[in-house]
C-alpha cells in the first residue's frame, strides 16, 4: 500500500512505487488516493480527478494498481481502515506493507490508531533527500523494538515490523512545486508523466 493525496501524481511517486516493489519483492503495489486526508489540507482538485490522473500515470506499468477504495468510503481516509480491508482480502498470512515517506513518518504518532497499523502490516519508511530530522519522543516510543535490519528479516512475519528504505533514485519532486509551476504557467515537463501533463492542461487543472 502506498497512499497519498497524489495532488497531482508525479514521476517521484511512480518511480518510488516501482522501486519499492522491486526492493521488497512485492507482488503488487496499491497506490491509494486519499479522499479526505485527516492531517492535510483539502486537495486542490477532486478525488475523482486525482484518481483519473493516477490511472493515466500508471498506464500499463506492471505491478502498480490505482486503488479507489478510499474514494468509495465515507468519512476521513484513515490508513488503518484501508489496511483492514486489504488484510481481509489478502488473508492473515500474507506479508502486507504500508510504505510512507519520511516526512509523513515523523507525524505517525498523530495518526488515527497508529498502534493498530502494526497489527495489520509492516511499515516501510522511504527516505527523502531533503528530510533528515530527529524522531519525536512519541514516535520513538511507538516504533521501539520494531525496526528490522533487512528486507529478509522484515518479511519473516506478516506484519508488525518497521524498515527504513533508501531507494536508488530518491527523486526530490514536490507536488507543491508542481502545482506552483502550473499556476505560474511554467514548464512541468519531466516532472509528470506525459499523459498526466496533457490531461492537466486539457482540463485546465491547477490554474488557481
Amino acid at each position: 500500500m502506498l497512499g497519498g493525496t497524489f495532488d497531482p501524481v508525479h514521476l517521484g511517486h511512480l518511480r518510488s512505487a516501482v522501486e519499492i516493489r522491486e526492493a521488497l519483492g512485492l507482488d503488487r503495489v496499491h497506490m491509494i488516493p486519499a479522499a479526505q486526508p485527516p492531517l492535510r489540507g483539502e486537495p486542490h482538485i477532486t478525488p475523482e480527478q486525482r484518481l483519473a490522473l493516477l490511472r493515466l500515470g500508471i498506464g500499463d506499468t506492471p505491478g502498480l494498481i490505482a486503488d479507489a477504495r478510499e474514494l468509495e468510503r465515507q468519512g476521513p481516509s484513515y490508513s488503518a481502515d484501508t489496511l483492514v480491508a486489504l488484510r481481509r482480502e489478502c488473508g492473515p498470512e500474507a506479508r502486507l506493507v504500508m510504505a510512507l515517506g519520511h516526512d509523513a513518518f515523523l507525524r505517525l504518532a498523530d495518526w488515527h490508531a497508529p498502534e493498530r497499523l502494526f497489527s495489520l502490516a509492516h511499515l516501510v519508511v522511504v527516505d527523502r533527500p531533503d528530510h533528515d530530522a530527529a524522531l519525536p519522543a512519541a514516535l520513538a516510543a511507538l516504533i521501539d523494538g520494531r525496526e528490522a535490519s533487512s528486507v529478509e528479516a522484515l518479511m519473516r512475519e506478516p506484519a508488525g515490523g518497521l524498515l527504513r528504505l533508501r531507494l536508488p533514485s530518491r527523486m526530490a519532486i514536490s507536488a507543491t512545486e508542481v502545482r506552483q509551476r502550473l499556476v505560474a504557467g511554467d514548464s512541468v515537463r519531466y516532472l509528470l508523466p506525459e499523459a498526466v501533463e496533457e490531461r492537466i492542461h486539457a482540463a485546465g487543472l491547477y490554474r488557481r
